[in-house]
C-alpha cells in the first residue's frame, strides 16, 4: 500500500490560506502538478498513491475524473485569488504525473489543461508535461497530446534488460520505450525524457551499460536515472525481506551512477541536478526546476501535495474520498504545516546542493560556511565555485549529498 500521509495541522474546510502566506506568494513562478492514481498494474517497487481498477473497487468513477480535479482547481482559483486576482503570476509549467496519466483519454488531459489556462492564465512558453507508460500510448494518442498543447513527454523505460524489467514487474516489451521517443518526435514533441531506474536484484554493470546506450541511442533530449530504492509495504520489499531477490547494493548503485554520468557526459548530455541530465538549457524540466528552487505550486488530486510561500499541503490518498470532498465544495487536503525559519532553511540547503547551479555561500549561516573549506579538501565540493561565492558538488559530492547537508547544518 503507498505509504501513509504526513501528520500536520487541520486544514479549514474551504482551503483558505492565511494572508501573510498570500502576501509573500506574489510574482514568485507558480506551476500545477496534475495526480493521476490509475495503473494498469502495480509495479512491485512501487510505493507512489496509485490504484489498479482491483484496488479502486466500486465508487471510483475514472471516466469522471477530469471533471473531479477541475472542481478542485475552481477551489485553488478561490483560494490563491482571493482579494487580488492578479496575485499569481501566469502557470509556468503543468506536470501530469502518476500512476498513469496516459490511461486517461487525451482529451481529458487536454480539458484540465483548457481549464488551468481559464482559472490562471498559462505563461506564453509555458512547459506542459505527461508521464507516460509505454504501452499506453499510440502515434495518434502522441498527436493529439501535441495538439492540445502538450510540450513535453516523460517516458517510463526503467531498463532494456528483459530480466531487469521482469525483477521490476514492468509490462512493456524492450525496445517499446525507443519506440516511443521516435513516434513522439514524429508527433511534434520537441522535449522527451526517459525515466531509468539502477541497482535492481540481478541488474549487472553490463545490463545497465546496455540500458543505457539504449536510451542514448533513442535521442531524448533528457535523461532522469535513479537508484531503485525499497520502499516499506511493497511487494519488492516483501520480497527482500523473505529472501526471495537480494536488497540492493549500495556500493553497486555508486559504481552505476558513475557509469551513468561518465556515459551520458560523453553523449552529450550534462547534469543539472543530481538524479537528472539534459542535453541543453532548454530540455531541463522547468517543473522539477520550480520545486528545486522553491517556488510555488498547487498539487490537484488524491495525495497531491502543494507549497505556497512556506505552507504546505496534501490531499487524501483515496480516490473516492478526495472525489467526494471535492464534489462537496470542500477542500481535499487532509493536513499542512507552515514551515518556520530553521525548516525552510534545512529544505533550502537540501534542494540547492543537489543542483549544478549550486547554493550560494552567503545564504548558509556563518558555522555552515566556516566548514566548506573542510568539504573541499574531501573532493566533495569544487573549489572554483566555492572561490565564485557557490557551493556545488563534484561527482563524489553528489554520491554522498545528504552528509554533505549533514556536515553543513547537523554537526555541531
Amino acid at each position: 500500500m503507498p505509504p501513509a500521509l504526513p501528520t500536520g495541522d487541520p486544514p479549514p474546510p474551504d482551503g483558505r490560506l492565511p494572508n501573510p502566506v498570500l502576501d509573500r506568494a506574489g510574482g514568485v513562478p507558480f506551476g500545477v502538478y496534475v495526480h493521476v492514481p490509475f495503473c494498469q498494474v502495480r509495479c512491485g517497487y512501487c510505493d507512489f498513491n496509485t490504484y489498479t481498477a482491483a484496488e479502486l473497487g466500486s465508487g471510483v468513477n475514472r471516466s469522471a475524473y477530469a471533471d473531479t480535479v477541475i472542481a478542485e482547481l475552481a477551489l485553488a482559483s478561490n483560494v490563491l485569488r482571493r482579494g487580488d486576482p492578479t496575485r499569481i503570476p501566469p502557470v509556468t509549467s503543468v506536470f501530469f504525473g502518476g500512476g498513469t496519466p496516459t490511461l486517461l483519454p487525451a482529451e481529458h488531459l487536454g480539458l484540465i489543461v483548457r481549464e488551468i489556462r481559464d482559472r490562471f492564465g498559462l505563461a506564453p512558453d509555458v512547459e506542459i508535461t505527461t508521464e507516460a507508460n509505454p504501452e499506453t500510448v499510440t502515434p495518434g494518442y502522441l498527436a493529439k497530446l501535441r495538439e492540445l498543447g502538450f510540450t513535453r513527454i516523460s517516458i517510463g523505460m526503467q531498463s532494456a534488460v528483459p530480466r531487469v524489467l521482469a525483477v521490476l514487474d514492468r509490462q512493456h516489451r524492450p525496445g517499446r520505450p525507443e519506440e516511443v521517443v521516435a513516434e513522439a518526435r514524429a508527433a511534434g514533441f520537441e522535449h522527451v525524457n526517459l525515466d531509468l531506474i539502477y541497482g535492481a536484484p540481478y541488474e549487472t554493470d553490463t545490463d545497465w551499460q546496455a540500458t543505457l546506450d539504449a536510451a542514448i541511442a533513442a535521442d531524448p533530449d533528457h535523461v532522469s536515472a535513479y537508484a531503485l530504492v525499497v520502499e516499506k509495504g511493497t511487494a519488492l520489499a516483501r520480497q527482500v525481506r523473505s529472501g526471495v531477490v537480494p536488497a540492493p547494493d549500495d556500493d553497486a548503485q555508486a559504481d552505476r551512477y558513475v557509469m551513468a554520468d561518465d556515459t551520458l557526459r560523453a553523449a552529450g548530455f550534462e547534469w543539472y541536478e543530481i538524479s537528472n541530465w539534459a542535453r541543453s538549457p532548454e530540455a531541463r524540466c522547468r517543473h522539477n526546476d520550480l520545486y528545486w528552487s522553491d517556488a510555488n505550486w498547487w498539487g490537484l488530486g488524491p495525495g497531491a501535495h502543494s507549497h505556497v510561500a512556506g505552507l504546505r499541503w496534501w490531499n487524501v490518498k483515496h480516490p473516492s474520498r478526495y472525489a467526494s470532498l471535492v464534489e462537496s465544495g470542500r477542500s481535499p487536503a487532509a493536513g499542512r504545516e507552515l514551515l518556520d525559519e530553521d525548516a525552510r532553511l534545512t529544505e533550502l540547503v537540501m534542494l540547492a546542493v543537489r543542483r549544478r547551479e549550486g547554493l550560494a555561500c552567503e545564504r548558509l549561516p556563518e558555522p555552515a560556511r566556516a566548514r566548506i573549506p573542510q568539504l573541499a579538501s574531501w573532493g566533495l565540493v569544487d573549489p572554483s565555485a566555492v572561490d565564485d561565492g557557490r557551493l556545488v558538488l563534484t561527482q563524489r559530492g553528489r554520491l554522498m549529498a545528504d552528509a554533505v547537508v549533514k556536515e553543513l547544518l547537523f554537526t555541531s
